[in-house]
């Protein structure tokens, strides 16, 4: 009997596996969505929630026990670093990063990440005053629900895992984020499709004889005048 064995063991030690949850969260508060297999999300879900329900309590207590969940106040947003001598696409990948991580949050100034002459980070925003500055305001009208998994329709090279994206919610406009639509969807485009390909086929019952024979409006005018002068003679 299992009991008290609730949750996500994900084949691995317990140490590994909560470690494994801690740098998972931290890369999701830092870039607003991630790209993991299913269990993996299923297991962090709740672990990010309740940071953010702590963080929205802003006092010391909760950033003390958010330090405490998260094992350190780590320093973040390492990828923020571009050095001067970057090449294209460096720049490019810093740019689109940027790009998806700002509709979720605001970030903290690109300047505040330095990195010494032996590319070590020697300076960086700390992740917990990110968390309470940027993270937590957000979602200070919401009671729950600040993530979100998407299926994205892949599976992963080597085990076949099928792969989600968790992300935050509040960035739902936009193209479709899923490589492949939901079965709704597809039997909702083809029927559409299917009606589009013969709409011009298909006709109405009565619109025959309202076409065949139209009375139009002068007629119908005349017939009324005469009619009114016939009265009026009478």
């Amino acid at each position: 009997m299992r009991h008290r064995k609730a949750g996500y063991k994900l084949n691995r030690t317990s140490a590994h596996r909560q470690a494994m949850l801690r740098n998972l969260a931290a890369s999701l508060f830092e870039h607003g969505q991630v790209v993991t297999t299913l269990p993996k999300a299923k297991a962090v879900q709740p672990f990010v929630e309740k940071v953010v329900t702590k963080a929205k309590r802003g006092d010391l207590h909760a950033r003390r026990r958010v330090i405490a969940m998260l094992g350190r106040d780590r320093l973040a947003f390492d990828w923020r670093y571009l050095p001067k001598d970057a090449s294209e696409r460096e720049r490019e990948s810093f740019e689109t990063q940027t790009e998806i991580a700002e509709q979720y949050f605001e970030l903290p100034p690109a300047e505040q990440t330095e990195r010494n002459r032996y590319g070590e980070l020697r300076k960086a925003p700390r992740l917990v005053r990110h968390i309470f500055e940027n993270v937590a305001p957000r979602f200070a009208d919401r009671t729950g629900g600040y993530t979100r998994i998407v299926k994205l329709g892949k599976h992963r090279l080597g085990d076949a895992a099928e792969l989600v994206l968790i992300q935050f919610v509040g960035a739902e406009d936009g193209p479709e984020i899923s490589g492949r639509p939901s079965t709704r969807r597809r039997k909702a485009d083809r029927r559409a499709a299917y009606f589009a390909s013969i709409k011009d086929k298909v006709s109405v019952p009565g619109a025959a004889a309202a076409v065949a024979d139209p009375q139009p409006p002068e007629a119908t005018g005349d017939a009324e005048s005469e009619g009114a002068e016939e009265s009026g003679e009478n």
